[in-house]
């Protein structure tokens, strides 16, 4: 899970988020803060409105993103960081508490004593989730224009079969590699990861299409309900191509 906490704060464990001063990358509703929140609010109780939430960059000043809607409840508190501020050193100058983001702060990679991980264990504590639920969180999705789809029926399949293709290429490199304990990656024991992540994951563990990710589709829709950023639950059938629906 991607929540990092200064270790003043008394956060040492997730019920200890509620009240809180919390950053965010970019949107209180980016994608990599939803899934936390959701399951933070399955898991642990967790109730966003009770948080003060502050949206900006990370390592960088980051102006206010205009180009889509950022809704939030009434009840939820969000403000724009400060003109020159940023995410991670305010975590770990202990002006925020926490910080939910996609990517890690400079603090976190330089290994700052002021800082660290909720879950410090996070791969056994997220493979111990996958095993439980089932779902395999995910972020991005492709996004055609109508008029482009109603122009070329096929493009949907094509685009899909494209990154398919792709995906096959690359998890085939890794596979072949393991010949010789893939040391064009540099990394150690990298040949021995493959193989833990498709005992847990499956042969195919990065899937892509819709029915391969349904049960992760239908609970990031019912996160974004339950986190007031849409007004109603969406099910995967409006929101999805339907020739691509059985994927």
């Amino acid at each position: 899970m991607t929540i990092y906490v200064n270790k003043a704060s008394g956060i040492t464990r997730p019920e200890d988020l509620n009240g809180k001063k919390i950053g965010e990358l970019a949107l209180y509703s980016h994608d990599a803060g939803i899934i936390p929140k959701g399951i933070l609010m399955d898991e642990f109780g967790f109730k966003p409105e009770t948080c003060e939430w502050v949206i900006g960059g990370l390592d960088w000043p980051m102006k206010p993103i205009d180009f889509v809607p950022m809704p939030h409840p009434a009840n939820v508190s969000v403000s724009m960081i400060a003109e020159g501020k940023e995410l991670g050193a305010m975590l770990e100058a202990g002006e925020i508490d926490a910080l939910i983001s996609a990517d890690n702060p400079k603090c976190i990679l330089e290994h700052s004593s002021n800082v660290g991980r909720l879950f410090e264990d996070y791969p056994t504590v997220e493979r111990e989730y996958y095993l439980r639920t089932g779902i395999f969180p995910i972020m991005h999705t492709v996004v055609i224009r109508k008029d482009l789809l109603a122009r070329y029926p096929q493009l949907a399949q094509s685009i899909y079969n494209g990154f398919c293709d792709a995906k096959k290429a690359c998890m085939e490199e890794y596979l072949h590699g393991k010949i010789f304990n893939n040391m064009g990656t540099m990394l150690p024991w990298f040949s021995h990861l493959i193989d833990k992540d498709i005992a847990l994951l499956g042969d195919d563990w990065w899937p892509y299409g819709i029915e391969a990710n349904r049960k992760a589709i239908d609970v990031i829709l019912r996160y974004h309900h339950e986190q007031g950023i849409t007004d109603r639950l969406y099910t995967v059938e409006e929101l999805f191509v339907g020739d691509l629906l059985h994927t």
